[in-house]
């Protein structure tokens, strides 16, 4: 018998297996990740100009996922280093950021950017068929790192940001399965509050005033 043959007890079988009751194989196409690293960038100064029109204080701010900016990928192999490349791309991170006007009240939006963020890293990246393609995908965590100030029409903080960069290739994997997934349950239907029902189910009031029998005596 050859090294590539196996007995019948070496096969793979997710049968019989206490270990995985009722489970069976099934082969899915994923998006499997094939390396990954992570790194962090510090901007210790944004500015953000903000209307002259107004005495507007800071309310909150929301980022949008960092995305690789088009075009903008290198991806060099390393003579002496089989399967790594230097990957090189630049990030961009959006935000908007929310002020309200003190006199009026009025909330308004702000859109910004944080400087780009230019990447230059080495990864793995296996040697593969022409037609295999691999993709650079992150994944990224912005905060503030401090109180927003004003200054000279300018508002002013600083941001933190956590990177997960990925090397993907699309595979077929063999993994274990129940089944397909059962039905959801139904939706929960959005119903507003409605005063008339804590009404319905309070209970009668009393439409008389007591009699003097019907009163506590040690009250009295």
């Amino acid at each position: 018998m050859s090294n590539h043959e196996l007995n019948s007890e070496d096969k793979i079988s997710l049968h019989h297996d206490p270990y995985f009751p009722d489970f069976k194989a099934e082969c899915i196409i994923v998006d499997k990740v094939y390396f990954s690293c992570q790194q962090r960038e510090c901007f210790e100064k944004v500015c953000v100009p903000i209307p002259c029109d107004g005495d507007f204080q800071f309310v909150d701010i929301i980022f949008n996922p960092g995305e690789i900016i088009k075009n903008t990928i290198v991806i060099t192999p390393i003579p002496n280093r089989p399967n790594f490349s230097r990957v090189r791309f630049r990030v961009r991170i959006t935000f908007t950021l929310k002020l309200k006007d003190k006199g009026d009240k009025k909330v308004i939006s702000i859109k910004g950017e944080l400087p780009e963020i230019q990447k230059d890293i080495i990864m793995f990246i296996p040697e593969a068929r022409d037609e295999f393609k691999f993709k650079i995908v992150i994944e990224t965590a912005s905060q503030l790192l401090s109180e927003p100030i004003k200054e000279d029409g300018f508002l002013v903080f600083a941001v933190g940001v956590f990177i997960i960069v990925k090397v993907v290739g699309r595979v077929q994997l063999l993994i274990p399965a129940f089944s397909f997934c059962p039905e959801p349950p139904d939706c929960e239907e959005f119903i507003a509050d409605d005063v008339c029902i804590d009404f319905d189910m309070a209970p009668f009031p009393d439409f008389f005033p007591p009699q003097l029998e019907d009163i506590d005596h040690n009250l009295l």
